[in-house]
């Protein structure tokens, strides 16, 4: 009866407590007042917190007396104590005039400090042998920790808990330590991947006392692992294709120029996550055509038989005096969600080990939702996994059941190896078996690239693909997460299966691309789409396309309709930008060539006010023969630059400059920023300013 009593006293002191916590809402901006998304907001001394969204909002609990704490990359951090009075703290934070340096601060000697202190700490020696695993040898055999597989899976990543099941914090990682270097929560699941042979021995720290060591992080105890180097590092495995940036090509030689359209826009999202992290950003991860294509432009709707129309305008380029830039946009037909045919989905979801991250899979869970939100009764979704196998565990559903879809999402959890390939498989057989004529017939993938059971290369990976999309089924693939996210992979994936590739970093992009953007995510109103630029030689003697490096077609492939190319969906837009060098100016970027003895240049004079000829080729989702359409750039005396114009040369500036392109007589960020600041007009999302702030962050780092 009085262990009952003991029992029910707990309870009571845990709501009370939970009782006494308030909902905190605020808005944080900078000095101009613009609000800053993913402004970090901890309650001190707790690992309680969240972010800011696009417009700066948040909401976090919190109890009188708690210290909240605003941390953002580039501003003087601040404090503010909750004095329970009002339930609504704004911010405006102050830029730091102070360069960003990184203090490690490491406890070393955990060894020397336990008689002293009086820390409880076990130790486990660790073992050569191939295949003794360490985890193992914690269960059972130190006390208070308990070790258990996750998702139930053979191979699947286990959790470590300290203090034994009964803690009311039974659901939080101890924190890492390995060789002296406390760990990150984002890598967590690489250190429980290490090879326990190479593990000297662990040391669990179970005392709250350890805080004083380790601080706050330590409160849900702590794992010290000694490996037999000592020198043990988490590397960074992101991998990107390699990019070699396009040269000038000279028009007599040369007069066309032929791409395939490019609608991915998960460079920019990407890049956006590092700079926001404070991190380097390697040069292969700007894309500089997906950073230009992130944002929205005026274009008018297409009007007449094809679902497209092309827009052209010409102007000065601002880093280069001696050339001018031509932008061409492409902008496809909006078709309404009710008028969509019914989609046939298969959600194919990455649940393997180097999932765990919270911006990973639990991330993925919740925008998925976004998603299953907007399902109709004649949609149907079914869910395939991988991890070391592949499964299904939803069968084909109507999206008239959304709470069935998003039980079967939310009961999803990270364990194991990644076989991407036997998942591709599975997916692909699911959705052939549902398929829909006349139908919208789509894989989504969502991962992070990370392949390593089965096919797991590039070359593999893009035969498989190339054989499924044949059944008539298109792909989406989205990316998510850091550390070792493989854009490489994904790329390959999306441009060899008839789909498209986003990155999702933040709950605001999966609004964008799962919410604002559903129907062109999703539904597909052109395919093999692909465009040729010819230029006249009486007005232009160089030209260069900035970006689409690895979207390059052979000029004869333009007419060859067994060529893939990119897809349009619902209401996209395409815009491209060449660089050209105006005939009788002269460049540093031609070098002399030699007089060609067997083929003279004849050019044709007729055709004197035409810059240039824009071909565009497309089919339609389920055709087979191209449709073209064709327009002329004339020069126009009374020519006006949009902001528009403005605002893609200064993303393609940033881009060039975060590329180190040698084809910027200009690199300063203050000029660039100047230029997105005067054109960032109809911004209604707010998108160009986030732009604005993350090159100003940039400047900082």
């Amino acid at each position: 009866m009085r262990l009952l009593q003991y029992f029910l006293f707990f309870i009571c002191i845990i709501a009370t407590a939970n009782g006494q916590q308030l909902k905190v809402t605020g808005n944080v901006t900078d000095e101009q007042n613009l609000p800053l998304p993913g402004v970090n907001i901890i309650i001190k001394g707790t690992s309680s917190g969240t972010q800011t969204d696009f417009d700066g909002n948040y909401t976090i609990m919190a109890s009188k007396g708690d210290i909240l704490s605003f941390t953002y990359i580039g501003y003087v951090a601040q404090e503010i104590t909750f004095k329970g009075q009002s339930s609504t703290i704004n911010i405006k934070m102050e830029a730091s005039a102070a360069e960003l340096e990184e203090v490690v601060v490491t406890a070393y000697g955990i060894q020397r400090s336990r008689r002293s202190l009086g820390y409880s700490v076990s130790s486990v020696k660790g073992s050569r042998r191939k295949g003794k695993r360490t985890k193992h040898k914690l269960r059972g055999k130190v006390t208070g920790v308990q070790v258990s597989n996750a998702s139930g899976t053979n191979g699947a990543a286990n959790a470590i808990r300290i203090r034994g099941i009964n803690s009311v914090s039974n659901n939080e990682e101890p924190l890492y330590i390995v060789d002296g270097v406390p760990i990150k929560k984002k890598n967590i699941a690489k250190i429980k991947a290490i090879d326990p042979a190479k593990i000297a021995k662990v040391d669990v720290l179970k005392n709250e006392n350890a805080t004083t060591i380790y601080g706050s992080r330590a409160k849900h105890g702590c794992v010290i692992i000694t490996t037999h180097s000592g020198t043990y590092t988490v590397k960074n495995n992101e991998s990107y294709k390699e990019i070699t940036e396009n040269k000038f090509e000279r028009v007599h030689l040369a007069p066309l120029s032929t791409f395939s359209i490019d609608v991915d826009k998960a460079s920019y999202s990407n890049i956006r996550r590092m700079i926001n992290n404070g991190n380097k950003i390697p040069t292969d991860a700007v894309k500089i055509e997906e950073m230009i294509n992130y944002f929205d432009y005026a274009y008018k709707q297409p009007q007449g038989k094809h679902p497209f129309a092309i827009h052209t305008e010409y102007g000065d380029t601002p880093w280069n005096p001696d050339t001018q830039l031509v932008k061409i946009g492409i902008k496809g037909k909006e078709v309404p969600q009710e008028e969509i045919p019914a989609s046939n989905l298969v959600f194919l979801i990455d649940v393997s080990g180097s999932m765990s991250n919270d911006n990973k899979l639990p991330l993925l869970k919740k925008a998925f939702k976004l998603l299953v939100n907007q399902l109709r009764e004649k949609d149907k979704v079914s869910i395939v996994v991988y991890a070391g196998a592949a499964g299904l565990v939803l069968e084909p559903t109507s999206g008239a059941h959304k709470n069935k879809i998003n039980r079967a999402l939310q009961n999803l959890e990270a364990g194991g190896s990644t076989a991407g390939g036997e998942g591709i498989k599975l997916a692909y057989k699911i959705a052939k078996e549902n398929f829909i004529k006349e139908g919208n017939n789509r894989v989504i993938l969502a991962t992070d690239g990370d392949f390593n059971v089965g096919m797991s290369s590039d070359k593999d990976m893009k035969q498989l693909i190339e054989e499924k999309r044949k059944s008539g089924v298109f792909l989406t693939c989205l990316g998510f997460g850091m550390g070792n996210y493989k854009d490489s992979k994904l790329e390959t994936l999306a441009d060899k299966g008839n789909g498209n590739h986003a990155y999702i970093d933040t709950m605001q992009e999966a609004q964008r691309i799962l919410g604002k953007e559903f129907g062109g995510t999703l539904y597909t109103i052109a395919k093999d789409v692909k465009i040729q630029v010819e230029f006249n030689p009486n007005k232009i003697q160089a030209y260069r396309l900035i970006g689409y490096e690895n979207r390059l077609l052979a000029d004869e492939d333009f007419i060859d309709d067994t060529k893939d190319a990119g897809e349009l969906g619902s209401g996209h837009t395409v815009t491209a930008l060449y660089e050209i060098v105006p005939v009788g100016v002269k460049s540093k970027y031609l070098k002399d060539i030699a007089d060609l003895k067997y083929t003279k240049t004849n050019t044709n004079t007729q055709f004197g006010n035409e810059l240039l000829t824009v071909k565009f080729r497309y089919k339609q989702p389920q055709g087979e023969k191209s449709i073209q359409m064709t327009h002329v750039l004339n020069t126009n005396e009374n020519n006006i630059i949009t902001q528009d114009f403005n605002f893609a040369a200064a993303v393609a500036w940033f881009g060039m400059k975060l590329r180190k392109s040698k084809f910027i007589k200009n690199e300063k960020l203050d000029t660039i920023i100047a230029l997105a600041e005067t054109n960032k007009n109809n911004d209604d999302q707010g998108y160009r300013a986030e732009f604005v702030r993350l090159v100003n962050a940039y400047e900082g780092l």
